[in-house]
C-alpha cells in the first residue's frame, strides 16, 4: 500500500472516532468523563471491552509468538475464565456497594490513608508503562508504514498517535469509550478474520479442514507438562486467574468501564460474557498465528533467528506478512486492524488514568462545574504527555516480546495490589497505614530477588507467578504491622 493510501485509510478511521466523539459529548457534565453517569447497556461495554483488552499487543504479538511458544500462551488464557468469575462475584458487588468511581477508594475506607494512595500509585505506574508499552508497538508499525515515506521523526509519530486519542476522548471520556470501543472490536475482529480468510485462500486451504490443519500442526501444542519452564501448564494457569484479577478485577481501565452499567447485575452479566469472547478471541489470535508459519514456510519467506535457534522480533511476523506478501487488501486490513486495536486500548488506559489521578489525588472540593472540568483536562494533557515519554524511552531499550514484557511488569506492579485487596477482604486487622508504602515497594524488590534466582534456589522458575509471590509478600508485610 501506497503512504497516500494509508494516509487515507487511517484519516477516514480516525473521522469516524471523531463522529461518534460529536454524538456522546452531548449533555455531559463533570461525571459523565468517568462514569458515563452509569446509564451504559451492559452488551456493549462487553463487547467493546475485548478490543481494549485484546491491545495492539495481542494483535501482533500473540500471532507471531506462536513460533516459539507454541499454544502454551493459551494455558493462562483458560486461567482468565476463574479470574473473571472472581472479579464478577467478589469484586463487582463490594465496588457497587461503596458506589466507587476509583477502585482503590476501597483501599482508603478499609486500610487508611496511606494504603489509598499507595494503591492509586501502584495503578498509576503499571497502567502507564502498558499503556506506553501497547502504544510503542503500535507506533513502531506507523512509523515503518507510513512516516517513514516522509522521513517523519518517530517522536512525532507518537505524539501525533496520542493528541488524535487525546482530542476524541476529551470531552466525554468513559461515555465515549464506549461506544468508540464497541466500532473499534467490530473493525478489529473483522480484520482478523479477512486476513484468515486471505491466508486459506493463499493456501488452498479446503474449509473443511481448517480447524484439522491448524490443530495437527507442530505449533499448536496447548500444554505444557515440563515442571522447568516458565510455560508450564500450573504456572499458566494460575498465573491466569491471578492476571485476570489484578490486572482487570483491581485494575482501574477495565473495572470503570464495568461501572457504568446501570447495576450490579448488568455488571456481571458483563464481566462473564466479556471473559468467554475473550477466550475464543485469543484461540482466533492463535490460529492465525499457525496459518502466518504455514505460509512462511510454504513460501519460503527468510526468517532472522537468535542465537539459541528461536525465531527473532516475532512481533514483526503479522505486519511483515500482511503488509508485503499477501496483497494490498491485507494490508488495508492489517492497518485497520492496528488502528482499533490501538485506539481502543490506548483511549481507555489514557481515561482510566486520568480517573485515578483526579480521584485520589486532586481535591475539588468547594469547585464550580467549570473549574472541575478544566483541573480534569489539565491531568489527561499530563498524562498524556507523560505516556509519550514513556513510549521514547521503551524504544531506546526494549529487544523482547513486548506482551511477555508486559506480564513480566505486571508481576511486580499488580503483586502489592492484589495483596493489599486481599488481606483487606479476607481479614478483620487494622493495620499501621504509614508503614504500606515500604511494604509494598520492598515486597516487589524481593518478589523480583527471588524470582532472579529462583531456578537456583527452588529448582524452577516461577514465570508470571511471581505476581502471586509479590501479593504473599504484600500480605505477609501488612500482616506484620497490623495493631
Amino acid at each position: 500500500m501506497g503512504p497516500t493510501l494509508i494516509l487515507l485509510v487511517l484519516g477516514g478511521y480516525f473521522g469516524i472516532l471523531l463522529l461518534i466523539a460529536h454524538f456522546t459529548s452531548r449533555q455531559t457534565n463533570s461525571e459523565t468523563y468517568f462514569t458515563a453517569n452509569r446509564k451504559s447497556t451492559w452488551y456493549m461495554v462487553a463487547f467493546g471491552m475485548i478490543g481494549s483488552s485484546l491491545s495492539g499487543i495481542t494483535f501482533i504479538s500473540v500471532p507471531g509468538m506462536v513460533g516459539n511458544g507454541n499454544f502454551f500462551y493459551f494455558q493462562m488464557v483458560l486461567g482468565y475464565l476463574v479470574g473473571y468469575g472472581i472479579i464478577a462475584g467478589v469484586l463487582l458487588p463490594l465496588y457497587y456497594r461503596l458506589n466507587l468511581v476509583s477502585i482503590y477508594g476501597y483501599l482508603g475506607q478499609r486500610l487508611g490513608f496511606y494504603s489509598h494512595k499507595t494503591g492509586s500509585l501502584f495503578f498509576l505506574l503499571s497502567q502507564s508503562i502498558g499503556a506506553a508499552l501497547r502504544l510503542f508497538v503500535v507506533a513502531e508499525v506507523l512509523q515503518l508504514t507510513f512516516f517513514d515515506h516522509f522521513n517523519i521523526p518517530f517522536v512525532i509519530t507518537v505524539v501525533i498517535t496520542l493528541v488524535l486519542i487525546w482530542i476524541y476522548t476529551r470531552k466525554a471520556g468513559i461515555k465515549t469509550i464506549v461506544y468508540t470501543d464497541f466500532f473499534q472490536t467490530s473493525v478489529m475482529l473483522i480484520s482478523v478474520f479477512g486476513t484468515i480468510v486471505i491466508l486459506v485462500n493463499v493456501l488452498d486451504i479446503p474449509l473443511a479442514n481448517l480447524g484439522s490443519t491448524v490443530f495437527n500442526h507442530e505449533y499448536s501444542t496447548i500444554f505444557n507438562w515440563d515442571l522447568n519452564s516458565d510455560t508450564y501448564f500450573f504456572k499458566q494457569f494460575v498465573a491466569g486467574a491471578l492476571v485476570a484479577i489484578a490486572m482487570n478485577g483491581l485494575d482501574q481501565n477495565e473495572m470503570q468501564k464495568s461501572l457504568t452499567c446501570k447495576n450490579l447485575k448488568d455488571a456481571q452479566k458483563n464481566i462473564l460474557f466479556y471473559s468467554v469472547i475473550l477466550v475464543l478471541a485469543n484461540l482466533v489470535f492463535l490460529s492465525l498465528g499457525v496459518l502466518l508459519y504455514i505460509y512462511v514456510q510454504k513460501n519460503g519467506v527468510a526468517l532472522p533467528f537468535t542465537e539459541t535457534g528461536e525465531f527473532a522480533n516475532t512481533d514483526g511476523l503479522f505486519p511483515m506478512i500482511s503488509m508485503e506478501h499477501l496483497g494490498a487488501f491485507a494490508g488495508f486490513l492489517f492497518l485497520l486492524g492496528i488502528a482499533s486495536a490501538a485506539f481502543s486500548s490506548a483511549d481507555s488506559a489514557l481515561t482510566a488514568l486520568t480517573t485515578a489521578f483526579y480521584k485520589d489525588f486532586v481535591n475539588d472540593g468547594g469547585k464550580t462545574e467549570k473549574q472541575k472540568i478544566q483541573m480534569r483536562k489539565v491531568v489527561n494533557l499530563g498524562v498524556t504527555l507523560f505516556v509519550i515519554f514513556l513510549i521514547l524511552i521503551f524504544r531506546a531499550v526494549n529487544n523482547e516480546s513486548v506482551i511477555h514484557l508486559v506480564y513480566t511488569i505486571a508481576g511486580y506492579t499488580y503483586g502489592p495490589l492484589l495483596g493489599m485487596f486481599v488481606f483487606g477482604l479476607f481479614t478483620n486487622w487494622d493495620i499501621r497505614d504509614k508503614w504500606v508504602p515500604v511494604i509494598c515497594v520492598l515486597s516487589s524488590g524481593l518478589a523480583y530477588l527471588v524470582n532472579d534466582n529462583s531456578v537456583e534456589w527452588l529448582g524452577f522458575g516461577l514465570g508470571y507467578t511471581v505476581l502471586l509471590l509479590n501479593a504473599m509478600i504484600t500480605f505477609l508485610g501488612l500482616w506484620l504491622v497490623r495493631k
